[in-house]
Protein backbone atom coordinates (compact mmCIF):
# COMPACT_ATOMS: atom_id res chain seq x y z
CA UNK A 1 0.00 0.00 0.00
CA UNK A 2 1.21 3.52 -0.85
CA UNK A 3 1.26 6.15 1.88
CA UNK A 4 1.20 9.90 1.12
CA UNK A 5 4.54 10.54 2.79
CA UNK A 6 6.51 7.46 1.73
CA UNK A 7 10.15 8.36 1.13
CA UNK A 8 10.02 11.65 3.03
CA UNK A 9 11.94 12.53 6.18
CA UNK A 10 10.32 14.47 9.02
CA UNK A 11 12.17 17.59 7.86
CA UNK A 12 10.92 17.16 4.29
CA UNK A 13 7.38 16.65 5.55
CA UNK A 14 7.65 19.86 7.54
CA UNK A 15 8.82 21.71 4.42
CA UNK A 16 5.98 20.14 2.43
CA UNK A 17 3.45 21.33 5.00
CA UNK A 18 4.78 24.86 4.67
CA UNK A 19 4.86 24.69 0.87
CA UNK A 20 1.24 23.57 0.61
CA UNK A 21 0.05 25.71 3.55
CA UNK A 22 -1.67 22.72 5.11
CA UNK A 23 -4.13 22.84 7.98
CA UNK A 24 -4.62 19.98 10.43
CA UNK A 25 -8.03 19.48 12.05
CA UNK A 26 -9.14 17.17 14.85
CA UNK A 27 -12.67 15.77 14.91
CA UNK A 28 -14.63 13.79 17.46
CA UNK A 29 -16.56 10.64 16.58
CA UNK A 30 -19.72 11.36 14.52
CA UNK A 31 -18.71 14.98 13.92
CA UNK A 32 -19.39 16.56 10.51
CA UNK A 33 -16.31 17.55 8.54
CA UNK A 34 -17.31 19.79 5.63
CA UNK A 35 -18.81 22.54 7.78
CA UNK A 36 -15.40 23.02 9.41
CA UNK A 37 -13.27 22.86 6.26
CA UNK A 38 -15.58 25.33 4.48
CA UNK A 39 -13.69 25.29 1.19
CA UNK A 40 -14.87 23.96 -2.17
CA UNK A 41 -11.43 23.32 -3.66
CA UNK A 42 -9.60 21.10 -1.23
CA UNK A 43 -7.65 17.89 -0.88
CA UNK A 44 -7.75 16.08 2.43
CA UNK A 45 -5.70 13.23 3.90
CA UNK A 46 -6.80 11.16 6.88
CA UNK A 47 -3.88 11.13 9.31
CA UNK A 48 -5.73 9.21 12.02
CA UNK A 49 -9.17 7.67 12.38
CA UNK A 50 -11.86 6.93 9.82
CA UNK A 51 -14.28 9.00 7.74
CA UNK A 52 -17.33 8.18 5.68
CA UNK A 53 -18.64 10.18 2.74
CA UNK A 54 -22.41 9.80 2.77
CA UNK A 55 -25.27 10.99 0.63
CA UNK A 56 -28.59 11.88 2.25
CA UNK A 57 -31.39 10.90 -0.09
CA UNK A 58 -34.77 12.60 -0.55
CA UNK A 59 -36.49 10.18 1.87
CA UNK A 60 -33.91 10.71 4.61
CA UNK A 61 -32.01 7.47 4.01
CA UNK A 62 -28.24 7.66 3.94
CA UNK A 63 -26.00 5.91 1.42
CA UNK A 64 -22.32 5.42 2.18
CA UNK A 65 -20.41 6.52 -0.91
CA UNK A 66 -16.93 5.92 0.44
CA UNK A 67 -15.12 4.90 3.61
CA UNK A 68 -11.73 6.53 4.22
CA UNK A 69 -9.32 4.89 6.65
CA UNK A 70 -5.89 6.13 7.72
CA UNK A 71 -4.07 7.83 4.81
CA UNK A 72 -7.22 7.82 2.71
CA UNK A 73 -7.44 10.79 0.34
CA UNK A 74 -10.51 12.81 -0.60
CA UNK A 75 -11.10 16.01 -2.49
CA UNK A 76 -13.35 18.08 -4.66
CA UNK A 77 -12.06 16.54 -7.90
CA UNK A 78 -11.69 12.94 -6.70
CA UNK A 79 -14.70 12.46 -4.39
CA UNK A 80 -18.42 13.17 -4.64
CA UNK A 81 -18.39 15.58 -1.71
CA UNK A 82 -20.09 18.53 -3.34
CA UNK A 83 -22.73 16.64 -5.32
CA UNK A 84 -26.25 16.63 -3.94
CA UNK A 85 -26.63 16.29 -0.18
CA UNK A 86 -23.23 14.84 0.60
CA UNK A 87 -21.53 15.03 3.97
CA UNK A 88 -18.35 13.69 5.53
CA UNK A 89 -18.71 12.14 8.98
CA UNK A 90 -15.91 11.08 11.32
CA UNK A 91 -16.64 7.48 12.33
CA UNK A 92 -13.91 7.65 14.97
CA UNK A 93 -11.92 10.41 16.60
CA UNK A 94 -9.98 11.58 13.56
CA UNK A 95 -7.21 13.90 12.45
CA UNK A 96 -7.39 15.37 8.94
CA UNK A 97 -4.76 17.21 6.91
CA UNK A 98 -6.26 19.66 4.41
CA UNK A 99 -4.76 21.95 1.78
CA UNK A 100 -6.07 23.96 -1.15
CA UNK A 101 -5.83 22.32 -4.55
CA UNK A 102 -4.44 25.56 -5.99
CA UNK A 103 -1.39 25.20 -3.74
CA UNK A 104 -0.73 21.75 -5.19
CA UNK A 105 -0.64 22.88 -8.83
CA UNK A 106 1.71 25.85 -8.48
CA UNK A 107 4.40 25.45 -11.20
CA UNK A 108 7.29 26.28 -8.87
CA UNK A 109 6.54 23.30 -6.64
CA UNK A 110 8.23 20.84 -8.99
CA UNK A 111 11.68 22.29 -8.21
CA UNK A 112 11.50 20.68 -4.77
CA UNK A 113 12.40 16.96 -4.81
CA UNK A 114 10.28 16.23 -1.73
CA UNK A 115 7.23 17.68 -3.47
CA UNK A 116 7.72 15.40 -6.48
CA UNK A 117 7.93 12.36 -4.19
CA UNK A 118 4.70 13.40 -2.47
CA UNK A 119 2.98 14.06 -5.81
CA UNK A 120 3.88 10.59 -7.11
CA UNK A 121 2.55 9.03 -3.91
CA UNK A 122 -0.65 11.02 -4.29
CA UNK A 123 -1.11 9.85 -7.89
CA UNK A 124 -0.63 6.23 -6.81
CA UNK A 125 -3.23 6.59 -4.06
CA UNK A 126 -5.76 8.20 -6.40
CA UNK A 127 -5.18 5.42 -8.93
CA UNK A 128 -5.96 2.79 -6.27
CA UNK A 129 -8.97 4.85 -5.23
CA UNK A 130 -10.39 4.73 -8.77
CA UNK A 131 -9.81 0.98 -8.96
CA UNK A 132 -11.82 0.51 -5.76
CA UNK A 133 -14.57 2.70 -7.18
CA UNK A 134 -14.72 0.53 -10.30
CA UNK A 135 -14.96 -2.58 -8.12
CA UNK A 136 -17.90 -1.14 -6.24
CA UNK A 137 -19.64 -0.22 -9.49
CA UNK A 138 -19.40 -3.87 -10.55
CA UNK A 139 -21.06 -4.89 -7.27
CA UNK A 140 -23.81 -2.27 -7.52
CA UNK A 141 -24.60 -3.30 -11.10
CA UNK A 142 -25.97 -6.62 -9.81
CA UNK A 143 -29.74 -6.58 -9.34
CA UNK A 144 -30.21 -9.18 -6.59
CA UNK A 145 -28.80 -8.96 -3.07
CA UNK A 146 -27.36 -12.46 -3.38
CA UNK A 147 -25.53 -11.56 -6.55
CA UNK A 148 -24.24 -8.34 -5.03
CA UNK A 149 -22.79 -10.31 -2.10
CA UNK A 150 -21.29 -13.04 -4.26
CA UNK A 151 -19.84 -10.51 -6.68
CA UNK A 152 -18.19 -8.71 -3.76
CA UNK A 153 -16.84 -11.99 -2.35
CA UNK A 154 -15.44 -12.90 -5.77
CA UNK A 155 -13.65 -9.58 -6.16
CA UNK A 156 -12.07 -9.91 -2.72
CA UNK A 157 -11.15 -13.55 -3.39
CA UNK A 158 -9.25 -12.63 -6.56
CA UNK A 159 -6.99 -10.28 -4.59
CA UNK A 160 -5.47 -13.08 -2.50
CA UNK A 161 -6.72 -16.30 -4.15
CA UNK A 162 -7.48 -17.67 -0.68
CA UNK A 163 -10.73 -19.46 0.05
CA UNK A 164 -11.62 -16.99 2.74
CA UNK A 165 -11.73 -13.22 2.98
CA UNK A 166 -11.63 -10.70 5.80
CA UNK A 167 -14.12 -7.89 5.57
CA UNK A 168 -12.45 -4.48 5.90
CA UNK A 169 -15.58 -3.28 7.72
CA UNK A 170 -18.50 -4.59 9.77
CA UNK A 171 -21.41 -6.53 8.27
CA UNK A 172 -23.60 -3.48 8.85
CA UNK A 173 -21.17 -1.41 6.79
CA UNK A 174 -21.18 -4.13 4.13
CA UNK A 175 -24.90 -3.47 3.63
CA UNK A 176 -24.11 0.21 3.09
CA UNK A 177 -21.28 -0.69 0.71
CA UNK A 178 -23.53 -2.80 -1.52
CA UNK A 179 -26.38 -0.31 -0.99
CA UNK A 180 -29.09 -2.65 0.30
CA UNK A 181 -31.39 -2.87 3.30
CA UNK A 182 -29.48 -4.34 6.25
CA UNK A 183 -32.23 -6.74 7.34
CA UNK A 184 -32.62 -8.04 3.79
CA UNK A 185 -28.87 -8.55 3.48
CA UNK A 186 -28.67 -10.46 6.77
CA UNK A 187 -31.49 -12.73 5.56
CA UNK A 188 -29.59 -13.44 2.35
CA UNK A 189 -26.38 -14.16 4.28
CA UNK A 190 -28.39 -16.62 6.39
CA UNK A 191 -29.58 -18.36 3.21
CA UNK A 192 -26.03 -18.51 1.85
CA UNK A 193 -24.85 -20.12 5.09
CA UNK A 194 -27.69 -22.64 5.08
CA UNK A 195 -26.97 -23.54 1.47
CA UNK A 196 -23.29 -24.01 2.33
CA UNK A 197 -22.04 -21.27 0.09
CA UNK A 198 -20.24 -19.51 2.93
CA UNK A 199 -19.33 -19.62 6.60
CA UNK A 200 -19.14 -16.44 8.67
CA UNK A 201 -17.14 -15.87 11.84
CA UNK A 202 -16.93 -12.22 12.83
CA UNK A 203 -15.36 -10.57 9.77
CA UNK A 204 -13.90 -13.77 8.32
CA UNK A 205 -15.96 -15.25 5.49
CA UNK A 206 -14.96 -18.68 4.22
CA UNK A 207 -16.02 -19.33 0.62
CA UNK A 208 -17.29 -22.91 0.75
CA UNK A 209 -18.37 -22.83 -2.88
CA UNK A 210 -14.69 -22.63 -3.80
CA UNK A 211 -14.09 -25.95 -2.07
CA UNK A 212 -17.09 -27.42 -3.92
CA UNK A 213 -15.86 -26.10 -7.28
CA UNK A 214 -19.02 -24.12 -7.88
CA UNK A 215 -18.58 -21.56 -10.64
CA UNK A 216 -20.64 -18.43 -10.31
CA UNK A 217 -22.26 -17.19 -13.49
CA UNK A 218 -21.99 -13.41 -13.63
Amino acid sequence: MTYPFDGLSNLQMSKLYDLLEVHVYNFKKNEQILSTINNTNIIGIVLEGCLQIINIEYNGDTVVLETLDKYGVFGTNISAIYIGNCEIISKQDSQILVFNYNELIKPDNVKYPYFNVFLQNLFNIVNIKYKKTNERIKVLEEKQIRNKLLRYFELEYKKSNLKYIYLPFSLKDLADYISVNRSAMFRELKHLREERFIEIKNRKITLLYKNNNINLDF
